[in-house]
């Protein structure tokens, strides 16, 4: 079967992009995130700060985003990858596939890579501090979940991780390439990633085809109610830096924790997680995840389904 790697000496950023340089986008009024993907900034408590307190939370928000996909693409993506190039994770899989492995690590680096390079040069073009920022407690939520559903399954737990974010469909990585509203280094650094995860998408729904195939049916209930959870825990948002940009803009706590409520409502995430999760919902059930005992009762008490 054709890889979704094929053609990656080609066609991979890290083979093919330049190096994306700010201009003198930001003096042309341009933002440097999408105001429509920062959910509190239209909040009337938010609303009401100053353009230049707005800014400063926009290019917050911006920081958390590019800092965030910096260390999960080293930490989780990188993580799995590597066992899988590298024969460790437990699959009998063929030579080409784990040199694709390899491809992905690469590209992943590079996006790490490029997330850090934009925020610092963002913080050097605009002089908004880059808050301290700390991927542990996401890192440790996730982890920690393996450890209390799957305890003795590590590898097979950073599997199940990789194939959830990474068959994620986000609005993020679709809608700023064509936002014309953000300065154009992001929408090429968010474009770049986009076209290169296309890939991995592809690449990581046939690994968990085969990873499926290869799990005794024991290991498949277990595994299916752990799904659910970690779907749950990869998409919900981390409020900590949030909290702490809106404080940096001069809101006491009780103010931003109206904010968070407001905005952060649990009937409202789990919108935005079922939305986002779509896609890998469609991957579960083609590959009969949903039709293990007791599995679609999971993912519907979870309000996933």
């Amino acid at each position: 079967m054709k890889s979704p790697l094929d053609g990656w000496y080609d066609k991979a950023g890290v083979r093919t992009d330049p190096r994306r340089v700010m201009a003198r986008e930001l003096e042309e009024g341009k933002t440097l995130f999408p105001h429509k993907l920062i959910p509190y900034l239209d909040h009337p408590l938010v609303a009401a700060l100053e353009p230049e307190e707005r800014y400063r939370i926009t290019a917050r928000h911006l920081y958390q985003y590019m800092q965030f996909t910096m260390h999960f693409e080293t930490s989780v993506v990188n993580r799995a990858a590597e066992r899988i190039a590298n024969g460790t994770s437990g699959l009998p899989l063929p030579a080409a596939t784990r040199l694709d492995a390899y491809k992905i690590y690469c590209d992943e680096a590079y996006h790490a890579l490029y997330s850090l390079d934009v925020v610092e040069q963002v913080s050097d073009a605009t002089g908004v501090e880059v808050p301290a920022y700390d991927f542990a407690p996401f890192l440790d939520r996730l982890d920690g979940l393996g450890a209390s559903v799957m305890p003795g399954e590590t590898i097979l737990v950073q599997l199940l991780q990789v194939v959830v974010f990474e068959t994620l469909v986000t609005s993020i990585l679709k809608d700023i390439p064509k936002d014309q509203t953000v300065v154009g280094t992001v929408r090429e650094v968010v474009r770049d990633h986009a076209q290169d995860e296309g890939r991995h998408h592809a690449y990581f729904a046939a690994f968990f085809k085969e990873l499926w195939h290869d799990l005794s049916p024991a290991l498949r209930e277990r595994a299916s109610r752990c799904l659910p959870e970690l779907v749950s825990r990869s998409l919900t948002p981390d409020l900590v830096p949030v909290r702490g940009s809106l404080r940096l803009a001069g809101l006491d706590e009780a103010s931003v924790s109206e904010v968070l409520a407001d905005v952060y409502a649990p009937d409202r995430t789990r919108d935005g997680i079922r939305a986002s999760a779509r896609h890998t919902f469609q991957l579960f059930e083609s590959v009969g995840v949903l039709d293990v005992p007791g599995a679609r009762d999971s993912f519907m008490s979870a309000g996933l389904l």
